[in-house]
Protein backbone atom coordinates (compact mmCIF):
# COMPACT_ATOMS: atom_id res chain seq x y z
CA UNK A 1 0.00 0.00 0.00
CA UNK A 2 1.46 3.30 -1.11
CA UNK A 3 1.39 5.90 1.63
CA UNK A 4 2.50 9.50 1.31
CA UNK A 5 2.22 11.70 4.37
CA UNK A 6 2.85 15.41 4.04
CA UNK A 7 3.69 17.79 6.84
CA UNK A 8 5.08 21.27 7.37
CA UNK A 9 2.28 23.42 6.04
CA UNK A 10 1.53 26.58 7.96
CA UNK A 11 0.24 30.12 7.89
CA UNK A 12 3.07 32.41 6.80
CA UNK A 13 3.33 36.07 5.80
CA UNK A 14 4.15 37.16 2.25
CA UNK A 15 7.88 36.91 1.70
CA UNK A 16 8.20 34.16 4.25
CA UNK A 17 9.50 30.64 3.89
CA UNK A 18 8.72 27.13 4.99
CA UNK A 19 9.57 23.55 4.14
CA UNK A 20 7.18 20.76 3.36
CA UNK A 21 8.06 17.13 3.94
CA UNK A 22 6.56 13.94 2.57
CA UNK A 23 7.33 10.60 4.16
CA UNK A 24 6.78 7.69 1.80
CA UNK A 25 6.15 4.02 2.48
CA UNK A 26 4.75 0.96 0.74
CA UNK A 27 7.07 1.10 -2.26
CA UNK A 28 10.74 1.39 -3.13
CA UNK A 29 11.03 5.13 -2.83
CA UNK A 30 14.45 5.39 -4.47
CA UNK A 31 13.14 3.93 -7.74
CA UNK A 32 10.47 6.55 -8.36
CA UNK A 33 10.43 10.11 -9.49
CA UNK A 34 8.32 12.30 -7.25
CA UNK A 35 6.50 15.56 -7.58
CA UNK A 36 4.65 18.22 -5.70
CA UNK A 37 1.31 19.45 -6.96
CA UNK A 38 -1.03 22.00 -5.49
CA UNK A 39 -4.59 23.20 -5.69
CA UNK A 40 -5.85 26.59 -4.66
CA UNK A 41 -9.52 27.11 -3.80
CA UNK A 42 -11.57 27.26 -6.98
CA UNK A 43 -8.54 26.55 -9.15
CA UNK A 44 -7.41 23.55 -11.14
CA UNK A 45 -4.63 21.28 -10.00
CA UNK A 46 -1.22 22.74 -10.73
CA UNK A 47 1.94 20.73 -11.05
CA UNK A 48 4.67 22.48 -9.06
CA UNK A 49 7.91 20.53 -9.26
CA UNK A 50 9.42 17.14 -9.96
CA UNK A 51 12.57 15.29 -9.05
CA UNK A 52 14.12 12.18 -10.58
CA UNK A 53 14.45 8.99 -8.58
CA UNK A 54 18.12 9.58 -7.85
CA UNK A 55 17.67 13.30 -7.27
CA UNK A 56 19.96 14.28 -10.14
CA UNK A 57 17.34 16.19 -12.12
CA UNK A 58 14.74 18.66 -10.97
CA UNK A 59 12.09 20.57 -12.86
CA UNK A 60 9.82 23.43 -11.85
CA UNK A 61 6.72 25.21 -12.96
CA UNK A 62 7.40 28.73 -14.18
CA UNK A 63 5.31 30.11 -11.35
CA UNK A 64 7.71 28.82 -8.69
CA UNK A 65 11.05 28.62 -10.46
CA UNK A 66 13.72 30.45 -8.50
CA UNK A 67 11.66 30.44 -5.32
CA UNK A 68 10.98 26.78 -4.56
CA UNK A 69 13.47 23.94 -4.27
CA UNK A 70 12.60 20.27 -4.45
CA UNK A 71 14.88 17.67 -2.89
CA UNK A 72 14.80 14.16 -1.53
CA UNK A 73 16.57 11.92 0.94
CA UNK A 74 16.20 8.38 -0.29
CA UNK A 75 17.74 6.94 2.87
CA UNK A 76 14.86 8.48 4.81
CA UNK A 77 12.16 7.87 2.19
CA UNK A 78 11.41 11.55 2.34
CA UNK A 79 10.62 14.21 -0.24
CA UNK A 80 10.98 17.91 0.52
CA UNK A 81 9.88 21.19 -0.92
CA UNK A 82 11.40 24.42 0.30
CA UNK A 83 9.20 27.41 -0.38
CA UNK A 84 10.92 30.79 -0.29
CA UNK A 85 9.71 34.30 -1.07
CA UNK A 86 6.14 33.19 -0.67
CA UNK A 87 3.34 35.05 -2.39
CA UNK A 88 -0.34 35.10 -1.58
CA UNK A 89 -0.99 33.20 -4.80
CA UNK A 90 1.03 30.30 -3.41
CA UNK A 91 -1.80 29.62 -0.99
CA UNK A 92 -3.01 26.10 -1.73
CA UNK A 93 -3.22 22.53 -0.62
CA UNK A 94 0.11 20.92 -1.46
CA UNK A 95 0.28 17.25 -2.36
CA UNK A 96 3.18 14.84 -2.59
CA UNK A 97 2.81 12.52 -5.58
CA UNK A 98 4.51 9.37 -6.86
CA UNK A 99 5.34 8.73 -10.52
CA UNK A 100 3.03 6.05 -11.88
CA UNK A 101 4.03 5.61 -15.53
CA UNK A 102 7.25 4.35 -17.10
CA UNK A 103 9.97 5.41 -17.02
CA UNK A 104 9.19 5.63 -13.33
CA UNK A 105 12.52 7.17 -12.40
CA UNK A 106 12.20 10.12 -14.77
CA UNK A 107 10.79 13.39 -13.51
CA UNK A 108 8.24 14.87 -15.88
CA UNK A 109 6.06 17.94 -15.97
CA UNK A 110 2.34 17.73 -15.43
CA UNK A 111 0.06 15.80 -13.10
CA UNK A 112 -1.10 12.96 -15.33
CA UNK A 113 1.90 10.69 -14.79
CA UNK A 114 1.76 10.87 -11.00
CA UNK A 115 -0.90 8.46 -9.84
CA UNK A 116 -0.52 8.23 -6.07
CA UNK A 117 -0.96 11.28 -3.92
CA UNK A 118 -0.78 12.08 -0.25
CA UNK A 119 -3.58 13.59 1.77
CA UNK A 120 -2.36 17.13 1.25
CA UNK A 121 -1.00 19.84 3.50
CA UNK A 122 -2.25 23.41 3.61
CA UNK A 123 0.00 26.38 2.95
CA UNK A 124 -1.60 29.74 3.59
CA UNK A 125 0.26 32.94 2.74
CA UNK A 126 -1.34 35.93 4.39
CA UNK A 127 -0.39 38.93 6.47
Amino acid sequence: EVQLVESGGDLVPPGGSLRLSCVASGFTFSMYAMSWVRQAPGKELEWVSGISANGAFTVYADSVKGRFTISRDNAKNTLYLRLNSLKTEDTAMYYCAKKSTPPTGLATRGVDEYGSWGQGNQVTVSS
